[in-house]
């Protein structure tokens, strides 16, 4: 066999990898398999590119360029909390649009026209958009700035208007057939109207939805990936990218369907007026009810069957070892325990489920939305731990930030246990009808700090 044959079989074996990866990541089961896997696939594709390429140039600056990378991204992969997960996928996958675009910049001279040409142009403008929209949706997410839509004087223009420039420079670019005096500059002008335009995209775009905009960016960077092995001539990029583009495109379908509403109104919302995060804050005047500790003990020791809701809350005080205690001590008791997991639990799809199999909590006692809502009804106590957006019957309401979104069916249990630090709304920014509802009571504290109470209180009974 020639050398080009075993970098082919090499360029094979790593897109296999990539798919293998993306199976792997469709149940909580594989997932750890399925990202080794495909971290496989990418080093295999890495040390392909070094050993295989003819005539490659510049390999001190390449491997000096890969140390950095990883001096920076090991460390702050290790000490990154489960939490900042979705910042960090929004940096990733910025890093990655913002590369493909670098590079279709660098080769628009030497494309020498044509579809190379267009795809080039695709992938500067598809890339910036990526990369600026994902630095705003970790801001977002980080609370850097504010996590509600902000919409700027005259935003759809301003807006368009980037849009609009970008592609109109681009022709103007292809026109000169990516040569002559001027067109470097006019490259330039390219990038950052879609810089612009990236971070016009996302700003009206409340924090509730900007789990879906990271998803449908990420479809972006995998577009942008694509188009930029075409102009290279790398089949891998090509199908790396199709791969990431086509399951990003899947991922933001299905999270827009969990949340109730079309892509368009999360988008979009705000600028027609709408919005997709509300302005209404806590009813200070409505009476809540509040119980102890040692109340909420007593009423799970007569339970029989129990359901926990865990949300973003729960994450952030990292409480799932001392939830699954809290299972463990009920279940010895023969009180039946399983997990109600929303779709958009958390800020990320798989969230809670990933934040659960740190605690080593059976896969069999996590159900998903359309398996656990018929059950509320014959649940003698449901503990939300963290979670509200997900459980707020305001969602059935027309009028809403959230109308028309699927919720667990929480308000039908017999008695709900709310834990939650104040009476601060969720990240949609509206009031939960469920505080209010006379099945509803309020434990107020540190989410860990209080099931540690719950627990201590049962295990005292």
């Amino acid at each position: 066999m020639t050398k080009q044959n075993w970098v082919d079989l090499a360029y094979l074996l790593s897109a296999v990898c990539f798919i293998l990866a993306l199976k792997g990541l469709s149940s909580p089961k594989s997932a750890r398999r399925g990202n080794l896997i495909g971290a496989a696939g990418a080093a295999i594709a890495v040390v392909t590119v070094l050993v295989g390429t003819e005539g490659l140039a510049h390999i001190p600056l390449i491997l000096g360029a890969v140390v950095v990378g990883t001096v920076i991204a090991v460390p702050v992969a290790r000490q990154v909390p489960m939490t900042g997960m979705p910042q960090l996928v929004a940096l990733f996958n910025g890093v990655g649009g913002g590369a493909a675009a670098i590079v279709a910049l660098l080769e628009i001279p030497r494309t020498g026209g044509g579809f190379a040409l267009i795809a080039s142009l695709f992938t500067v403008v598809v890339g910036s958009v990526s990369f600026s929209g994902s630095v705003v949706t970790f801001l977002k997410l980080q609370e850097l700035i504010t996590t509600r839509p902000i919409v700027l004087p005259g935003h759809p223009i301003w807006f368009a208007g980037s849009l609009a420039g970008s592609v109109g420079f681009s022709i103007a670019v292809f026109a000169r057939g990516g040569v002559g005096a001027g067109t470097p500059l006019l490259a330039v002008v390219v990038v950052v109207l879609a810089l612009a335009a990236g971070v016009l995209f996302v700003l009206p775009v409340g924090g509730a939805d900007v789990p879906i905009v990271i998803s449908l960016l990420n479809a972006f960077t995998g577009l942008s990936v694509a188009a930029s092995g075409y102009v290279l001539g790398n089949v891998l990029l090509l199908v790396a990218g199709t791969l990431v583009g086509a399951s990003g495109t899947l991922l933001t379908r299905l999270m827009a369907q969990a949340m109730g509403r079309p892509l368009t109104s999360t988008l979009f919302g705000a600028l027609r007026g709408g919005s997709t995060a509300g302005g209404a804050g806590p009813s200070l005047d409505r009476p809540v009810r509040s119980a102890s500790p040692d109340d909420v003990a007593i009423l799970l020791n007569y339970a029989s069957k129990v359901i926990v809701v865990p949300g973003y809350g729960l994450a952030v005080a990292q409480a799932q070892h001392v939830v699954r205690e809290l299972a463990d001590v009920l279940a010895a008791r023969g009180v039946e325990v399983i997990y109600g997991i929303h779709p958009v639990a958390g800020r990320m799809p798989g969230h809670m489920n990933v934040l659960l199999a740190e605690a080593n909590v059976p896969y069999d006692q996590l159900k998903e939305m359309d398996e656990v809502n018929p059950q509320f009804a014959t649940t003698d106590v449901v503990l939300v731990i963290g979670a509200n957006d997900v459980v707020n019957p305001a969602a059935r309401q027309p009028g809403t930030p959230i109308s028309g979104m699927p919720i667990l069916d929480v308000d039908q249990a017999q008695n709900v246990v709310f834990l939650k630090r104040s009476m601060r709304p969720g990240f949609a920014g509206i009031d939960n009808e469920l505080l209010y509802q006379p099945n509803t009571t309020l434990l107020f504290g540190d989410a860990k700090e209080s099931v540690t109470k719950v627990v201590n209180a049962l295990k005292a009974l």
